[in-house]
Parts: structure tokens; C-alpha cells; sequence
């Protein structure tokens, strides 16, 4: 298989980014955070940000549904950097290896906001060619219309390409258009898998 290029998912597989690292300081039991998290501050909410809408109007919608949990609801976003715990060394680990044969770029569902303080956070996004966050571009994966933005603007051929990402309808989605893919799972199982396809 020859590949000239690795296409990154960044969220679960690059960097361990989670509410719960925020929130448990905030909630007298695990089941209460829960159950915010499954039925106030959802993934489904919470996406609509990494779709393009702002920060302040995904938030203000949320606090006019549930005035109850206002302060809790703000404190999604203000207290942001919390969640993103740090990167996944072993994962790092594997991308610096790669980093010495092919071009490395990166596909991520993120907001356009809170996108940049992860930039500026970790160094090794320094390493990728380009990158295509959804906050900005206002398409989410799978949407496969996100896939074409960053073929024709870094003239990327998917058939050259090796895509990886932890969410298995954007691996579907990836698949369907051509990307030789990887749904990754640990760090150690990813790099099995690039041993067999003799990339790593």
C-alpha cells in the first residue's frame, strides 16, 4: 500500500478531553453529574458548538430551557480548559514517529473557539501541514461534504491517505469516499494496525 499522508482525528485520540474532569468538583455525586451531562449538558448539545455556533448562544439557549442550572451551564464553557486533561502520550508518540515519512493532517469536530487554546497548549500540532476544524468551516463529520474541504484545499488524494479517528460513523463516512481508515481504540492497537498495513 503506498500512502503519503496521515489524516488525524484530534478528540480521544491525540487528547484526553472530557466534562467529567471539570464537573466532578461541582457535583455532590456521580450519578448527579451524570445526569446532567446525559440530559442538560449533552454530546448533542455541545456539537451544535462544534458545528459553528458560538459559545454564548449555545449557552444562552441552554439557560433559558433549564434556569435552574444556570450557573452549572456557564460553567461548561468558562470552565473549558479544565476538561482537556492533557494529550495521550502514546498516541504522540506514534504521530512523531510518522511525522519522519508522510505529511500529517487533521480533521477534528471542534469549536472554532476553544479550538485555539489546545493549539497554543500542545506542541505537536505544530507538526501537522493542515488543519480543518468544524467550528469553522460550520460542518460536522461524517458530513462527507468536511472530507472534500480538506482534500481540495491541502490536494489530498484518499486513496494516498490513511484516516484515523475513535468515532466509528465518521470511519464509515471516511471509508465510503475513498480514505484507507483506522478506527482507533487504544494507542497500542493503533499501532498494530499501522504495523500490518506496513506504514509505521
Amino acid at each position: 500500500m503506498k500512502i503519503e499522508n496521515i489524516i488525524f482525528d484530534f478528540g480521544g485520540v491525540l487528547v484526553d478531553w472530557n466534562p467529567r474532569y471539570m464537573y466532578k468538583d461541582h457535583f455532590a455525586s456521580e450519578e448527579e453529574m451524570e445526569y446532567f451531562l446525559h440530559n442538560i449538558c449533552t454530546d448533542e448539545w455541545n456539537i451544535e458548538q462544534d458545528r459553528g455556533r458560538t459559545l454564548a448562544e449555545g449557552t444562552r439557549i441552554l439557560q433559558e430551557k433549564y434556569p435552574e442550572h444556570h450557573d452549572l451551564i456557564q460553567l461548561y464553557y468558562d470552565g473549558w480548559e479544565t476538561m482537556l486533561k492533557s494529550d495521550i502520550p502514546d498516541t504522540v508518540a506514534i504521530l512523531n514517529k510518522l511525522k519522519e515519512k508522510y505529511n500529517l493532517y487533521g480533521l477534528t469536530n471542534w469549536s472554532a473557539e476553544t479550538f485555539p487554546i489546545a493549539y497554543e497548549r500542545y506542541s505537536f500540532f505544530k507538526e501537522f501541514k493542515g488543519i480543518v476544524v468544524s467550528g469553522t468551516e460550520k460542518i460536522i463529520k461524517p458530513d462527507k461534504r468536511i472530507f472534500h474541504v480538506l482534500f481540495d484545499r491541502y490536494q489530498i488524494n484518499p486513496e494516498l491517505s490513511v484516516f484515523i479517528d475513535d468515532n466509528v460513523n465518521n470511519i464509515k463516512a471516511a471509508n465510503e469516499i475513498g480514505l484507507n481508515v483506522i478506527h482507533f481504540q487504544s494507542p497500542g492497537q493503533l499501532a498494530k494496525e499501522l504495523e500490518y498495513i506496513k506504514v509505521l
